[in-house]
Formats: C-alpha cells, structure tokens, sequence
C-alpha cells in the first residue's frame, strides 16, 4: 500500500508542477499579447505600408494609407513634375528622388516591430524616415 501511495504522491506532485508551468506559460503569453497588441491588432499598417512604399513610394501612397496627406502630395508632386519634365535631362532625376525615399521607408517600416512602428508613425505622427 504504501507504494501505490508514494506513486500516487508523485503523480499528484508532477501534475501540480505541470499545472503550474501551464499557468505561468499562460500568464507570459497573456502579457505578450497585450504588449503587442496595445495598439489594437486593426490599427498597425506597417506591412501594407511598407509594401506599399517600396513599390509605389514614388507616388506617396504609403503616406496617404498612414494618414500623411501633406507627405503624400509632396512625394506625388515631385513624381508629377519629373514626368513632366523628363523631355529635359533634369525630370529623369527628379523621378529618382521620391523612388528612393519610398524604398528606404518601406525598408525602415518593415525592419520595425510592430509596437515601435505604431507607436513612432501612428501614435508619434513621424511624417519622413
């Protein structure tokens, strides 16, 4: 009798540890999801605007899509007056200007993480880079 009690102890104590690495487990992924997801998980356009950015930058949609209209018409008029001026040697450089900075923000969109990039671009108001 008393083995099957010292088994029995075992069984109960190993279930108990069990209970409780699945609860701190919990409790650690419950406090992750919240930090994550603070910012609400239908606000954070990081990686449409970050695609975006990188293949229609030249035309500031991403800034549009983040809420920077006054961005976005600068980036668009750059774009609008280079076409316009390609005739001249200067509009093909003047195309290339809004191309970089569209690349380099969706770059800069999609290497932050998602608390960081809602909190610098949507919360913070961070119009350029």
């Amino acid at each position: 009798m008393t083995e099957e009690n010292n088994l029995q102890d075992d069984l109960k104590d190993k279930t108990k540890g069990f209970t409780d690495e699945a609860n701190e487990t919990a409790s650690d992924f419950a406090q992750s999801a919240k930090q994550t997801f603070a910012a609400g998980p239908g606000e954070n356009k990081k990686v449409l605007a970050g695609i975006l950015a990188i293949l229609l930058g030249a035309l500031g949609v991403h800034k549009f899509i983040l809420g920077y209209n006054k961005e976005g018409i600068i980036l668009l008029s750059i774009t609008l007056i280079g076409i316009l001026t390609t005739c001249l040697v200067i509009g093909v450089f003047i195309l290339w200007i809004p191309g970089i900075i569209g690349l380099i923000e969706g770059i800069i969109y999609l290497t932050k993480s998602d608390v960081e990039f809602y909190q610098t671009y949507q919360v913070g108001k961070k119009p350029w880079f």
